[in-house]
C-alpha cells in the first residue's frame, strides 16, 4: 500500500517542469473542486429555501389542521371540543370559517379567501411580525377589523394609515335566495373596517383576508358550523404524538393534517427540484470525470517503460492496476477537499454576510438562505469518490496488460 502510493504520488506531484500529464491532473482536480461545489451549495441552498418556506407556512398555518373527511364544514359541537380540549398536550383551540367571497373596497373589487378565526388567534402572535401596515388586530372593544394579504391590499388600493374609516365590504351568496341573484337580497353584506396589511407568502399575501369569527358567521349565516380547527401544540410536547391522539378521539369524521401534510405537494415538488438538479450536477461530474480518464490513460502510455521496469523487478498486475487506480484517487480526492471547502467556506459567507442577496424590496428575507446538512456532505463527497473512481478502472487495467518485452 506505502509502495502505491509512494509511487502514484510520484506521478501526482510534479518534481521538476510541468507536463501535459500535470497540466491535464490540475484541470481535472479544478473540474472535480467547481462541480463538488456546485453540488455544496446547491443543497445548501434547497436547504435554505425549505426552512425559509416551512417558517413562513408555520406562521400563517396551523401545527395541527382538524378537517372534515367529507364536505367543506362540520357541526362543531360542546362534545367535540372537550374531546380535543382533554388531549394531552393541546395549548390552543382556534375554530375558523373559511370561504371565497367578494370584497369591495371605495371603487375596487375582488374575490377573496375570508378567512374568520376565533379570538384566541391574535393571541398566539402567529403573523404579528409579518404586518407591515396598520396594526396587527381584529377587535378593540366592540370595533372590528379585519387583515388583509399585502396583494389584496394592493389589488384594492387599500391604504389603512391615510383612509381609515372607508370600510371593506363583502359579499356572499345568500343561499335561501339565489333564485334571485338580481336583487340585493341574495347576497349576505358585511362591512369591516381594515385594521393592518400583512406580508407572508405570495400565496397567502394575495388571496386571505383574516376577520373576527363573528363576522364569518354573520356573512355565512353560520351557527355551530366551521371550516376546520387550527391545534397549537405545547412546547414540551411532540407533534406527531398529539397529532395520534387527535386521530384516536376525533374519529374517521376527520382529517388530522401535521404541517408536511397541508402543504403536501408543494413539499413533494421541491424536494423533486433537489433531487433533479442534483442529478443534473452529478451527470456534470461524470462528463467531467473524463479528464481523469484521459489524464491516466496518457500517462499509462507514457509510464510503459517504468511499468515493465516493475514488473521485471516481481511487480503483479495487481500492484500495477492499484497504482493507477491510487493516481485517479489523489486526483478526486483533492478535487473533491478543495471543492467541498470552497462550498462550505461560501455557504458561512453567506449566511453570515450575505453575499448574495434577493434584490426585491418586498422580500422578507435579504440574502438568499442556505443551510448546510452533514448527511448531504457526506452523500456528495461518496458520490464525486465513486464516479471519479470508475473513471480510472479503464486505464488501470490497460496498465497492468502492459508487456515487459515489448518495452524493456
Amino acid at each position: 500500500m506505502k509502495a502505491t502510493l509512494l509511487i502514484a504520488g510520484k506521478y501526482f506531484i510534479p518534481s521538476g517542469k510541468l507536463n501535459m500529464i500535470h497540466v491535464i491532473s490540475l484541470l481535472s482536480i479544478g473540474v472535480v473542486a467547481v462541480v463538488t461545489m456546485a453540488l455544496v451549495v446547491g443543497m445548501a441552498f434547497f436547504n435554505g429555501m425549505d426552512d425559509l418556506i416551512r417558517s413562513l407556512f408555520n406562521s400563517f398555518d396551523p401545527q395541527i389542521k382538524v378537517q372534515p373527511a367529507q364536505g367543506k364544514t362540520f357541526l362543531y359541537t360542546t362534545d367535540l371540543r372537550n374531546k380535543i380540549v382533554g388531549t394531552a398536550g393541546v395549548a390552543y383551540i382556534t375554530d375558523v370559517i373559511e370561504d371565497n367571497c367578494v370584497v369591495m373596497y371605495a371603487n375596487q373589487s375582488d374575490v377573496v379567501k375570508i378567512k374568520g378565526v376565533a379570538g384566541n388567534f391574535i393571541q398566539q402572535g402567529r403573523i404579528d411580525t409579518f404586518i407591515v401596515e396598520g396594526q396587527y388586530r381584529l377587535s378593540e372593544g366592540e370595533k372590528n377589523y379585519a387583515l388583509l394579504g399585502r396583494g389584496v391590499a394592493s389589488k384594492l388600493s387599500v391604504n389603512v394609515k391615510n383612509n381609515p374609516f372607508t370600510p371593506l365590504t363583502f359579499y356572499y351568496p345568500n343561499k335561501s335566495k339565489l333564485q334571485n341573484l338580481g336583487s340585493a337580497s341574495a347576497f349576505n353584506i358585511v362591512a369591516v373596517q381594515p385594521g393592518g396589511v400583512f406580508a407572508i407568502e405570495k400565496q397567502y399575501d394575495d388571496h386571505f383576508v383574516i376577520v373576527p369569527l363573528p363576522i364569518a358567521q354573520e356573512l355565512m349565516n353560520y351557527s355551530n358550523q366551521r371550516s376546520y380547527l387550527e391545534i397549537k401544540v405545547k412546547n414540551d410536547y411532540d407533534i406527531e404524538e398529539v397529532k395520534h391522539e387527535l386521530t384516536k378521539v376525533t374519529g374517521a369524521d376527520f382529517k388530522i393534517l401535521n404541517s408536511e401534510e397541508q402543504h403536501e405537494s408543494l413539499i413533494r415538488a421541491m424536494h423533486i427540484e433537489k433531487i433533479i438538479v442534483n442529478l443534473m450536477l452529478t451527470f456534470v461530474l461524470a462528463v467531467s470525470s473524463v479528464g481523469i480518464f484521459f489524464c491516466l490513460s496518457i500517462l499509462v502510455i507514457q509510464k510503459r517503460n517504468n511499468i515493465a521496469v516493475l514488473f521485471s523487478f516481481g511487480s503483479s498486475r495487481t500492484f500495477i492496476r492499484n497504482i493507477f487506480l491510487t493516481e485517479g484517487a489523489l486526483i478526486s480526492f483533492t478535487g473533491a477537499v478543495i471543492g467541498m471547502s470552497a462550498g462550505v467556506l461560501l455557504c458561512y459567507l453567506q449566511q453570515r454576510y450575505g453575499l448574495i442577496s434577493i434584490g426585491t424590496e418586498t422580500s422578507l428575507v435579504d440574502a438568499y438562505p442556505v443551510r448546510l446538512k452533514m448527511s448531504d456532505l457526506l452523500i456528495t463527497f461518496l458520490s464525486v469518490i465513486f464516479i471519479t473512481f470508475l473513471a480510472s478502472i479503464r486505464p488501470a487495467l490497460a496498465a497492468s496488460k502492459v508487456q515487459i518485452r515489448e518495452h524493456l
